[in-house]
């Protein structure tokens, strides 16, 4: 009887034993994919061509009204429709996009914007899932609100 226990004692816990062994390495695979996932910036291909998203998929947007390798001028009720990206951690291009062109410029609370090509980058606030694109060419705020090609250009 004691014999019978110690051996079902024993098969679960080499069944646990392996049960984490297979989550570990599951869970190596996720902390994997989640390295990907976290570049800066990345390239997908949309309606208006290939364009540059952040590491979760959600598209960037320029505004015009931003003098090229300037500060931002979207502020206040802008800033609320067009969240700033902004820099955490170290800048990683995806595939396609070029190291040489990712930056920051510091805004006046002292945080740091992603810009690409000397442009500040923003998301829309109405974009809420991956890959979504709602407000491409749209004057708002003074200014042309584009989405930008892995070259820097932004889209007309």
């Amino acid at each position: 009887m004691i014999s019978n226990l110690f051996k079902k004692a024993t098969t679960r816990l080499l069944a646990l034993c392996i049960l984490a062994l297979v989550a570990g390495a599951g869970g190596s695979a996720a902390a994997r994919a989640g390295q990907e996932a976290s570049a800066t910036l990345t390239v997908g291909s949309t309606q208006f061509g290939a364009i540059l998203f952040d590491g979760r998929g959600r598209a960037l947007y320029a505004f015009t009204r931003d003098p090229r390798g300037g500060r931002s001028r979207c502020y206040g009720a802008c800033a609320k429709a067009w969240p700033v990206y902004f820099a955490k951690g170290a800048l990683l291009p995806g595939k396609g996009v070029s190291k040489s062109l990712i930056g920051t410029v510091r805004r006046r609370d002292g945080r740091q914007q992603v810009r690409y090509n000397g442009r500040p980058l923003y998301y829309y606030v109405g974009d809420k899932s991956p890959g979504q694109i709602l407000c491409q060419n749209v004057d708002e705020f003074g200014g042309t609100w584009l989405v930008v090609r892995p070259n820097g250009q932004l889209v007309r």
